[in-house]
């Protein structure tokens, strides 16, 4: 299995540079997993798809307004903090630019002074650690003086930063966001609460390694980065009670079927309520153990994300749906249109 095989040619206009005025209206391409049949939908039809009984399994994860602009307290020169992963308390790993600046012992500040940041040490990897400082909450200063970490491919500014959280975005840490849970909205998840299609979280925090492409031939020595996931007891049981009355397990997004899946690897099948880290590589010839169902968007070329769709599809269905996706003039990546596999 070859990188190139996932390889499709997409017209630069087709990758979404800005979010839909009404999230739920984007368009929706319904995909029957057996027969590969696609219809031509828009989200809000979830509302009619779903059924009584069927159980969307979300990913609360929020997005940190990861992205800092600041300069360097000695000459005033420009800096650029990219926020990775807490380490310890307002210690955090990070990626900057220019990195020569970025020595041991350098302070650096933000948002004119509000937060200031000083180097502690330089991985082998390149990235920082950084030991901050500030009065009072540190989430709280990075809400007010951080931006969003858009995905390389998107070069409009955002005007609203709520516009790349999702609607129940709850739990703070993900470096990008859960793009599949984009198109709800509070309005349609009550629509759909009422029709009897339950709900249920996980947490799965989206690393900057989701954009890091596979640069292997051999799309089988592809390492995958490892994110932290948490799957509470009470999403375990709404699983296993959908399951019991035969209703339907959707995962929003492929971090929520990464987070499902994982554990079900690591348990022998079984779900069970877990804590931890996943480098999980979903690739066609996986067995799936939970879903039934998939909702996600249209993922980049020669990606790890359209490689555990063709798991879920097929390997040919797939394909196939992204040539007709392209032909149709659907919008792609993070704040593109959505696919659904029932």
């Amino acid at each position: 299995m070859k990188k190139s095989d996932f390889y499709y040619a997409l017209p630069e206009n087709l990758i979404a540079q800005t979010p839909i005025t009404t999230r739920d209206h984007s368009r929706l391409m319904q995909i029957d997993r057996e027969s590969g049949e696609v219809m031509h939908k828009h989200f809000y039809d979830l509302c009619n798809i779903l059924q009584p009984g069927d159980l969307l399994v979300m990913n609360d994860s929020r997005v940190l307004p990861a992205r800092l602009y600041g300069e360097k307290m000695e000459n005033g020169t420009f800096i650029e903090f990219l926020l990775l992963e807490e380490k310890g308390d307002k210690l955090w790993e990070i990626i900057c630019r220019p990195g020569k600046k970025a020595k041991p012992g350098v302070k650096f500040s933000f948002g004119n002074g509000r937060l200031l940041g000083e180097i502690v040490a330089v991985k082998s990897d390149g990235n920082r650690l950084v030991q901050f400082i500030c009065e009072g909450n540190f989430y709280t200063a990075l809400e007010e003086i951080g931006q969003m970490p858009l995905p390389p491919y998107i070069h409009e500014k955002l005007k609203d930063n709520e516009r790349y959280q999702t609607v129940y975005s709850k739990e703070l840490g993900s470096a990008a966001a859960p793009t599949a849970g984009l198109h709800f909205t509070k309005e349609m998840l009550q629509k759909l609460k009422e029709k009897g299609v339950n709900q249920a979280y996980v947490t799965l925090h989206v690393g900057l390694g989701t954009f890091r492409p596979v640069k292997e031939d051999d799309v089988l020595e592809h390492k995958m980065h490892s994110e932290h996931y948490m799957l509470p007891q009470e999403t375990v049981t709404s699983i296993q009670e959908t399951k019991k009355n035969g209703g339907r397990v959707f995962a929003v997004g492929t971090t929520s079927c990464r987070t499902l899946e994982a554990v079900a690897t690591a348990h022998n099948g079984k779900l069970v309520a877990d804590d931890g880290y996943t480098d999980i590589f979903i690739y066609p010839g996986y067995q799936f153990k939970v879903l039934d169902g998939l909702i996600t968007n249209f993922h980049l070329p020669e990606s790890t994300l359209i490689m555990l769709v063709a798991a879920f599809l097929g390997y040919e269905k797939t394909m196939r749906a992204y040539e007709i996706a392209v032909q149709e003039q659907y919008r792609f990546f993070s704040f593109g249109d959505a696919m659904m596999i029932v």
